[in-house]
């Protein structure tokens, strides 16, 4: 399938190849030309005259269509056809207008100096149109004959010091990952039996919601298994979304994906596919890899490396289908036992204590839609609940090159590991630690029934909870992003409203790579998945794998961990996974774990719970047989009061895990309470970064490439994104650590003045416009990414200091407790006291008498509001991301935006200023006048010169980094 991409690559340098031709020679013409016509204007001494011979050598030059004036003397008319109307009607005019000078002696010197001016401006524009399309073959030319050498070339390049350090860490790498892969893990299947037994309650005389729910969960499966037996899975609109979303994920390379593309456009091709897959589903049970699966090791952007496998294409197909039906129906019925069997969030709230309410507030004081609790079981099912699993077959998975988390092993603090070492072994002690064992042996903490909101409730005016059940395409990174915000919204929240928080965030090690496969086939042995699958699911996880670049090994049967990109190793994960979801719900009442497949985070302001919580997952990974990834897992416990931090009387007693969390390049200090930049880490990723930029060999456009995934999104990714509840000061410090990689990369200069020198010295062009490097590639730019003018643009919009939100919101509620008191003695709630649950009920002692204050706030979280007061809208306010503030626009950009309509294919940049984003609004009012003098417009090279549609998207083929 390789030859598929070869082809593609070939066309493409075909087509380039005939356009620079076919350019050189309209390039050629026009220069002759010009320079013939500048020759003759010392042989015209009269001003009007030479202006006769300039008009008609213009409209020559510029190709205009023209025909024989009427009268035989007034030269040549204007026809039109040259697609540039402001040109064309500035000679058509001049020709109107040369006509009275010829008569009117009152036309002066300065007005034919003027038109001159102007149309020695359209051929210095145009020159500038076919200098710029040239320089832009050439950059092209230049990485197209990148791509050829680029093997050969890294072999030779930079010398000892740069092959070192990265080969030494692949290496270790592949050593580790051959070391653990191979050899199966020591599983006790029986003691994992006994652990999902006790931890969803299973027993002969059980009645329990947990078992109930199960054995629903075991009937869906068995229906669902049933439906997938039929022979007639594939069709052509089957295949359709299959390959859809195969193209958007890391399975395949960049050949396969362009193999895909070739797929789509055969409807006879993708019927006889299905035909095959069809009948591999017949005989499932005969379905195997074939000899063995060639596989790579590959760097990711973060330094990390990872193992691919590379299958043929009609077994991704296949495989994919059957992922993604998994998936789904997981999914859903995941969904359906958390709302049969889990614990509710809500807050359990006294009879007596809600009768007092109603009491004083009547039935608006114990009305629980519309609560914050609501909102984040909502919140939390819609995004966090098994996140890795699709919502429906079509749902997309949308990633950005660059957009992975940073690697902080290095950086983080060592004692962590040895903590969660000594943490394990005592773990592995037991399959059932404190916490679940008093859970599980006591029958009477029965679940809390269901609220019959969570699914219904819309929040008005919040953009993220708009309907649970429309669910858009998945984007990876932008859930950690939210997550983040909302880890910091509740440290603000909780710390002045409970006065402290706690904190801890966990991760397993090699979560794919190390998941054991008969924990794996023992937990979906229990949901209920049937023999036939169960065999099929452990060949497809005992691969017969070879290095592709071994050429004298024999393949080896993989004995352990997951292939990384499948949708069926996510499926694997999600429901192995699930079983630690379960146990925290119940040990802790309700309260929820945030988990992004095997990236775990809990909070809660009461330390037991986290205590309890962290009892689970180390419970979780003795049954399972996974290792805890020490150097990824820490805790805080974060105050309002910062005094208390160095009190004896709230010690962590080290039950929680010691060391930091972090993310990315952010860390979480437990006395502040804010995640902060650390600049130890981010020096080391600026070294790394300047590793991956140097080499002569480079092309210009590969190392924009490069520049935009490393420098622009991931950095940028890994500081956090902006929202309120980091405060402005977060947006100050990404400017300035922004800018400082930059005069750390270019010892004091930066990547504008680097582009020009570099393009200078390869190409002989000098005085480049900045237009040229920021403009899109549609346009003919080089389509250089800034970082910092999305943050400008929303600097000024973001809160400064996040607690005077909460500070607001509790003035309010104080006021309208006051409001609340003096509606109490006047009698108002009196006459809508049949509303409540117990009209006649009234406090035993002093129910004359307004409940204090205390009172009145303790169930803000629990129960909608009762005033102006709205502590969801307060939430809502410290996750908000700010807006751009747009650019205004000139009418000279305006006009400029205006005359690229009925252009093809415009991204960025296009005809409609207000419907550009924000980023493109200030690219284009920034650069645009200059790009307008040089050029005459916003296009550097004219439309049809070059193949830039198809360099553009050719660039979006998968960057292989160095090391």
């Amino acid at each position: 399938m390789a030859s598929s991409g070869s082809v593609f690559s070939k066309t493409l340098q075909d087509i380039t190849t005939t356009k620079l031709e076919e350019l050189a020679e309209q390039r050629g013409a026009f220069e002759k030309q010009y320079k013939e016509l500048l020759d003759k204007a010392p042989k015209v001494t009269d001003r009007l005259g030479w202006l006769f011979v300039l008009a008609d050598g213009i409209k020559s030059c510029l190709g205009v269509a023209t025909e024989p004036s009427k009268d035989g003397k007034s030269g040549r008319v204007v026809l039109g056809s040259t697609g540039n109307a402001r040109l064309e009607t500035d000679l058509k005019n001049l020709d109107r207008f040369l006509e009275q000078a010829q008569y009117d002696p009152s036309v002066s010197p300065k007005v034919l100096e003027n038109w001159q001016s102007m149309l020695l401006q359209y051929l210095s524009i145009q020159s500038a149109k076919y200098q710029y399309a040239d320089l832009y073959g050439r950059l092209v030319t230049e990485w197209l004959s990148s791509e050829k050498s680029a093997l050969s070339e890294n072999d030779t390049e930079s010398g000892e010091d740069f092959e070192e350090l990265p080969g030494t860490k692949k290496l270790e790498a592949r050593a580790k990952w051959e070391q653990a892969v191979f050899e199966p893990a020591a599983v006790n299947e029986q003691e994992l039996k006994d652990y999902l037994e006790r931890l969803f309650s299973i027993d002969e005389e059980s009645d329990s919601d947990e078992g109930a729910g199960l054995e629903e969960l075991r009937r869906k499966v068995a229906a669902f298994e049933s439906g997938l037996s039929s022979s007639q899975q594939f069709n052509v609109h089957t295949l359709r979304w299959i390959i859809t979303s195969l193209q958007s994920s890391d399975l395949l390379s960049n050949e396969k994906r362009e193999a895909l593309k070739d797929f789509l456009g055969n409807d006879v091709i993708l019927g006889e596919i299905a035909d095959v897959l069809n009948m591999r589903m017949a005989v499932l049970s005969r379905w195997s890899w074939g000899d063995h699966v060639p596989f790579e090791e590959r760097r990711n952007v973060n330094g990390d490396y990872s193992i691919q496998m590379h299958e043929d294409l009609l077994q991704a197909i296949f495989l994919h289908y059957i992922g993604v039906k998994w998936s789904v129906f997981f999914k859903n019925a995941f969904k359906d036992f958390r709302q049969e069997a889990w614990k509710t969030n809500d807050i359990v709230v006294p009879n007596i204590d809600r009768y007092r309410r109603e009491h004083y507030l009547g039935s608006k004081g114990t009305e629980v839609y519309g609560s914050l609790q609501q909102k984040r079981a909502s919140g939390h099912k819609k995004t966090y609940f098994a996140h890795q699993l699709l919502d429906y077959e079509q749902q997309s998975v949308e990633t950005q090159e660059g957009e992975e988390e940073a690697d902080f092993g290095s950086y983080a603090q060592q004692p962590v590991a040895q903590t969660v070492a000594r943490q394990k072994q005592t773990a592995r002690k037991s399959t059932g630690g404190p916490a679940l064992r008093k859970q599980l042996a006591s029958k009477a903490a029965r679940k809390v029934p269901q609220s019959a909101h969570e699914d219904e409730y819309d929040y008005e005016d919040d953009e993220e909870d708009d309907d649970v059940h429309n669910y858009p395409s998945k984007n990876p990174m932008e859930a950690k992003q939210q997550l983040l915000h909302i880890v910091a919204t509740e440290i603000v929240l909780n710390t002045r409203l409970h006065g402290e928080l706690t904190c801890f965030r966990s991760n397993f090690e090699s979560w794919n790579p190390l998941l054991p496969h008969e924990t794996i086939l023992t937990v979906l042995e229990f949901f209920g998945v049937g023999a036939k699958w169960r065999s099929f699911f452990k060949t497809f996880l005992q691969a017969p794998l070879k290095f592709a670049d071994d050429k004298s090994s024999s393949p080896r049967i993989r004995r352990r961990g997951t292939p990384g990109s499948h949708a069926l190793s996510d499926v694997f994960g999600e429901v192995v996974l699930a079983c630690l979801d379960f146990s925290v719900n119940q040990a802790t009442d309700g309260e929820m774990m945030y988990r992004l497949y095997d990236d775990i985070w809990f909070w809660s302001k009461d330390y037991e719970k986290c205590a309890k919580a962290w009892d689970c997952v180390q419970e979780f990974a003795a049954a399972m047989n996974v290792e805890i990834d020490g150097v990824k897992t820490g805790s805080v416990r974060i105050f309002h009061d910062k005094t208390k931090h160095d009190s004896d009387d709230v010690d962590m007693d080290g039950r929680l895990p010691s060391g930091e969390i972090r993310w990315g390049f952010l860390y979480l200090d437990g006395f502040t309470g804010r995640f902060e930049i650390d600049e130890k880490m981010v020096d080391g990723h600026i070294e790394e970064l300047r590793t991956q930029l140097q080499g002569k060999s480079k092309s210009v456009i590969d190392w924009i490439q490069a520049w935009n995934t490393y420098a622009a999104t991931f950095f940028s990714s890994n500081f956090g994104k902006p929202a309120n509840c980091f405060g402005r000061e977060h947006v100050d410090r990404m400017l300035a650590t922004h800018r400082r990689i930059q005069e750390k990369i270019f010892d004091g200069g930066n990547v504008v003045h680097f582009l020009k020198k570099t393009i200078e010295e390869r190409f002989q062009v000098k005085d480049i416009p900045e237009g040229f490097l920021f403009f899109p590639v549609e346009l003919g730019g080089l389509d250089l990414k800034s970082p910092f003018v999305g943050l400008l643009q929303i600097r000024g919009s973001v809160k400064e200091n996040p607690h005077d939100l909460v500070d607001e919101f509790l003035k309010t509620e104080r006021k309208d407790y006051a409001e609340a008191k003096t509606s109490f003695d006047r009698g108002d709630t009196s006459t809508n006291r049949y509303a409540r649950a117990e009209p006649d009920s009234k406090p035993a002692k002093e129910a004359d008498v307004f409940f204090p204050l205390e009172e009145y706030v303790r169930y803000r979280e629990q129960y909608g509001p009762t005033g102006k007061a709205n502590i969801v809208r307060t939430y809502r306010s410290l996750m908000k991301r700010p807006e751009e503030e747009s650019i205004d626009v000139s009418t000279q950009i305006q006009q400029a935006t205006l005359q690229l309509g009925g252009q093809s294919n415009l991204k960025g940049i296009t005809s409609s200023w207000y419907g550009m984003e924000p980023y493109w609004k200030w690219v284009a009012q920034m650069y645009g006048p200059e790009m307008c003098e040089r050029f005459g417009g916003l296009n550097v090279v004219d439309p049809g010169l070059l193949p830039i549609g198809m360099v553009s998207m050719f660039r979006n083929k998968r960057i292989k980094w160095q090391g």
